[in-house]
């Protein structure tokens, strides 16, 4: 169609020489939807997020003969999850969730099985990812103590 041109002149878009307001359903969004530039950062962040995050520490105690001859043991971990109140939000309509806080995200406890090789040393240090399902992962940093 020749002639007929758009363009956007701030929040107005004029096409033919006709004005058409689109501001007008801002007010329609801001009631019918709440903010969502919390959920949006958080977002934005976890995408972007530094991979060098401080790490989760934890220590496991061992035995001399568990040391020596290795060992199997049960480890658990608290890792950040996203909140299942409000899905991640931080909120429920309009309040803040009460289960995070409005941070959208809450500890879970983890528990895995860590295998620790034969003939490791008092203070060895394992570096490790927790992945819980559908849930960012978490760094951690394992120290061996041997009693």
């Amino acid at each position: 169609m020749r002639g007929h041109r758009s363009r956007r002149v701030g929040s107005l878009a004029i096409r033919s020489g006709r004005q058409l307001d689109w501001g007008c359903f801002a007010d329609e969004v801001v009631i019918d939807f709440p903010s969502v530039a919390l959920a949006v950062d958080r977002m934005r962040s976890a995408f972007v997020a530094d991979e060098r995050a401080a790490a989760l520490s934890a220590a496991i105690q061992l035995s001399r003969r568990e040391a020596r001859h290795g060992a199997v043991l049960p480890l658990q971990l608290p890792v950040r999850c996203t909140c299942h109140a409000c899905g991640g939000r931080g909120e429920t309509w309009a309040e803040p969730c009460v289960r995070c806080e409005g941070s959208g995200s809450e500890l879970k406890h983890h528990q895995l099985q860590v295998a620790v090789p034969a003939g490791v040393l008092d203070g060895t240090c394992f570096h490790f990812s927790v992945t819980p399902r559908y849930n960012p992962p978490t760094r951690v940093e394992l120290r061996v103590l041997v009693a």
